[in-house]
């Protein structure tokens, strides 16, 4: 990912449609031109987005991938979140992500990392719990798995993201006043959310010598109905969580020189699960990102 991230449907603060896993350097477009003939790359972003219920969401982060042999290699990234709407403003560090790659040929690779969250997504304001809307992160440590296989320049990737662990948020709508904004989000108290599943297609365009075009078509599909507990202690289901997301994407890679690029990517959802209570759902999104080769 290079300059601009415009995600999809339902990103978190790394500029895609997803629980974080499709932002991933070895799971993004071009992923095998970037780690060529380099053995430490270093990435800035940022990224706005807009998210359900009237919020805006802003992020950023930090990335550091390293090779160490030609067959393998490691990706640390470090994410931030906050979001703004319906008179409720916050901030906070978000997730860290870690993880291996092994090239098996330039054509095959794995991926296996780890999501860790930097919250519980216990955030509060007035002494109330807040809806997961508002949280920095899904506070779930995830395990991530992924394939990715190149095709006469079609680039094809398939992972899975699955929690390990679960969230402390306490967020049950009927608490709050009956004229608050808040009343209308999805209750997600005791919230078990479910593992996702993406299948991403690409195929990047040299514009010329220092510009290339990657168009992408991501559906990601959520495995299961998400669950959480109601006022009265009843553990229940949200319908229509379970489900497929679809959304399209555009990178646009700009090579300054050898060493430095600058990513523009935009996005958007086609189509959308039915309840999104984990939060996640963005209308549009955008990411602006540096990266250097050293």
């Amino acid at each position: 990912m290079t300059l601009f991230t415009l995600g999809s449907t339902y990103s978190y603060g790394q500029g895609c449609s997803d629980a974080g896993f499709c932002t991933i350097n070895s799971l993004k477009p071009n992923y095998t031109d970037s780690s060529k003939n380099v053995n430490n790359q270093f990435k800035i972003g940022a990224f706005y987005g807009k998210a359900d219920n009237s919020i805006s969401v802003y992020g950023s982060y930090l990335e550091y991938n390293r090779q160490l042999t030609k067959k393998f290699g490691i990706d640390v990234k470090l994410t931030t979140l906050a979001q703004n709407g319906n008179g409720i403003s916050v901030f906070g560090l978000s997730d860290i992500f870690a993880n291996a790659n092994y090239m098996a040929s330039e054509k095959l690779k794995f991926t296996l990392g780890a999501k860790i969250p930097l919250s519980k997504a216990n955030k509060t304001s007035n002494n109330l719990p807040l809806p997961m809307d508002y949280q920095s992160s899904l506070g779930t440590f995830d395990l991530i798995f992924g394939i990715g296989y190149e095709i006469k320049k079609i680039q094809i990737v398939a992972a899975i993201q699955q929690p390990l662990t679960q969230n402390d948020n306490q967020f049950i709508a009927a608490n709050y006043p009956i004229d608050s904004k808040l009343r209308a989000f999805q209750s997600t108290n005791k919230f078990e959310r479910s593992g996702d599943v993406l299948l991403r297609v690409s195929y990047p365009i040299n514009v010329n010598s220092k510009l290339k075009l990657t168009p992408s078509i991501l559906p990601i599909y959520h495995l299961t109905n998400d669950k959480y507990t109601d006022e009265f202690n009843v553990k229940k289901e949200i319908n229509g969580s379970q489900g497929l997301t679809l959304n399209g994407n555009v990178y646009l890679d700009y090579e300054l020189d050898s060493k430095n690029i600058i990513q523009l990517s935009v996005g958007m959802p086609f189509i959308v699960r039915d309840a999104r209570p984990d939060g996640l759902t963005r209308s549009f999104i955008a990411n602006l990102e540096y990266r250097i080769k050293f």
